[in-house]
């Protein structure tokens, strides 16, 4: 990616990322008091895709535990993390540095080789949650839960937690987008959705840093909304309409949300999913400690994404595809190496921002 970095003065000036209250949703708040959140959540994701939300009601020792035991984890030598690998087509387990490649997912085969930095560990919905349902196992696949000393239950109640706020950011969506309450619910019911813990500081001689380092490289996130916990830690970048990359952190307290590309498909780019990386400040030769949990809420594997009706106007700019297609076809390319061929609009957006920053130099 070469669009360039803004400075700090264009940063303060020109680029913000919102801090949205969100209690009057988890709190029962009156009609009127959800109708102003609706509001600043709908500014929010139409003119940057990236938003702060606090009273979100996650209880700090919840966080607390699960930090610790992520933790505990990446602190295990490489050799013992590598014992929960899956094979690529899996979403779960332990994914070493340089195993992916975030930026294929888009469909830029010209992006890199599997070069990203950090290392991950990756649950998600299984499909013995859903007896009733004949879901594929490959998509709702088993956990691999590490002996690492209450790893499993402080994920699990985390996960707990950052899936109820996502259903609560639907809901706003809803009401945001002029929708049924429910709307979403009947896409969401056995949805997809991924908790990947990553951390970027790996111990001194894991792994040999040549050339520019990237921590995760440029991409979109695949499913309707991310929630996502993260240091306040230099590293995170977000790419604005005119291609600078800005440095993005939590406030106090707060968590980041972006949109993913399902929910660009929903609203035909009325609300976008924001191109973002990580860059992870190198401080006297060693990287800088910084950790993050992405919750990907994605969806039933077997719902199909068509055009909102009230986001159509003059035409859709996207075909009706299933979240199992999407997500399918963007796993392939962060984590096989495989071209995504249903990415061509994405793959459009990484190349007008190119353009745009070759533009500025």
């Amino acid at each position: 990616m070469v669009a360039m970095t803004a400075t700090v003065d264009e940063s303060v000036d020109s680029f913000r990322v919102p801090i949205i209250d969100i209690s009057a949703y988890t709190d029962g708040g009156g009609a009127a008091d959800r109708a102003v959140v609706a509001a600043q959540i709908d500014d929010a994701a139409s003119s940057v895709g990236f938003m702060q939300i606090v009273g979100h009601q996650i209880p700090s020792v919840v966080i607390e535990e699960f930090t610790a035991v992520m933790d505990d984890f990446f602190a295990l030598p490489l050799e013992e993390k590598n014992a929960y690998r899956t094979p690529p087509e899996i979403n779960r387990g332990y994914a070493p540095p340089k195993s992916e490649s975030l930026s294929l997912s888009l469909g830029v085969e010209s992006a890199g080789r599997m070069n990203d930095f950090f290392e991950a560990f990756n649950v998600g919905v299984e499909a013995t949650q859903y007896p009733g349902l004949e879901l594929p196992t490959d998509h709702y696949a088993d956990n691999t839960w590490p002996a690492v000393s209450h790893f499993q239950a402080a994920v699990s109640t985390y996960f707990a937690e950052a899936r109820r706020v996502a259903h609560v950011l639907t809901r706003i969506f809803a009401d945001a987008l002029d929708l049924p309450p429910d709307f979403f619910d009947g896409y969401t019911d056995h949805s997809l959705d991924v908790l990947r813990m990553n951390n970027y500081a790996l111990r001194p001689g894991e792994i040999e840093l040549d050339g520019e380092l990237t921590g995760m490289g440029e991409h979109t996130d695949y499913g309707i909304v991310t929630v996502l916990w993260a240091d306040q830690v230099r590293g995170l970048q977000v790419l604005d309409h005119n291609g600078l990359w800005h440095d993005v952190a939590p406030a106090d307290g707060a968590l980041l949300i972006n949109l993913g590309d399902l929910m660009a498909r929903w609203t035909n780019e009325r609300w976008m999913s924001t191109l973002h990386r990580v860059k992870p400040p190198i401080v006297d030769g060693t990287i800088e400690r910084r950790r993050s949990a992405a919750y990907f809420h994605d969806g039933n594997i077997d719902a199909t994404i068509s055009t909102l009706p009230s986001c159509v106007g003059a035409g859709s700019r996207y075909s009706p595809i299933t979240v199992g297609e999407h997500i399918g076809a963007k796993l392939a390319g962060s984590r096989a190496g495989q071209a995504n061929p249903y990415a061509k609009r994405e793959a459009a957006r990484v190349q007008r921002a190119m353009q745009r920053g070759l533009g500025q130099q």
